[in-house]
């Protein structure tokens, strides 16, 4: 067998991670809306912050409206579909481009647009909004830091090996 060129290997890294990611999100997509209710719970306390400390100098932060907590949960839901559809796209073009020895523009464009996505879920929404904003780190039942977390390396390591780009496809630069 011979042996896998630096450039095909380096879209193969990226067809896989890109795919990686895919499935975990049309997974995490997938179980939220067929078991809407366990998630759902999450959501609320973390909004709630029901579980923190309840300092009162932060409990002015918390959301307590039903409505309120369902429509976050429907919108984070939605990011999650949306996020998985374009990493499943963009997997299929990483794959297509591998089988031709074409260009990867395309998957770069869409992986790079799906894996910022899950970024800005794991990062600014679970790390940051509920993370800092509604003190999630306080509670010991409801506190997903360490999953986001996780999942926030995953994607930003996928996106730098997505960006890379092999020595055959860089343009020369021009003074």
């Amino acid at each position: 067998m011979p042996a896998t060129r630096p450039p095909q290997a380096l879209a193969l890294a990226a067809t896989v991670l890109t795919g990686t990611v895919a499935l975990y999100m049309a997974l995490v997509a997938f179980g939220n809306i067929t078991d809407f209710g366990t998630n759902q719970a999450f959501v609320q306390h973390v909004l709630a912050m029901d579980t923190t400390f309840k300092d009162p100098d932060l409990m002015w932060r918390a959301i307590e409206s039903r409505t309120l907590q369902n429509i976050a949960y429907v919108l984070i839901i939605t990011w999650e579909t949306v996020a998985a559809l374009l990493l499943v796209a963009a997997t299929v073009l990483w794959a297509q481009a591998l089988r031709r020895g074409a260009g990867h523009t395309g998957a770069r464009r869409w992986s790079t647009t799906g894996l910022l996505m899950v970024l800005l879920l794991f990062g600014a929404g679970f790390i940051a909004i509920g993370g800092e904003w509604f003190s999630m780190w306080q509670s010991q039942s409801w506190n997903g830091l360490e999953a986001a977390t996780r999942n926030f390396v995953v994607a930003g390591v996928a996106l730098v090996i997505v960006q890379l780009r092999a020595a055959d496809e860089r343009q020369p630069s021009t003074p």
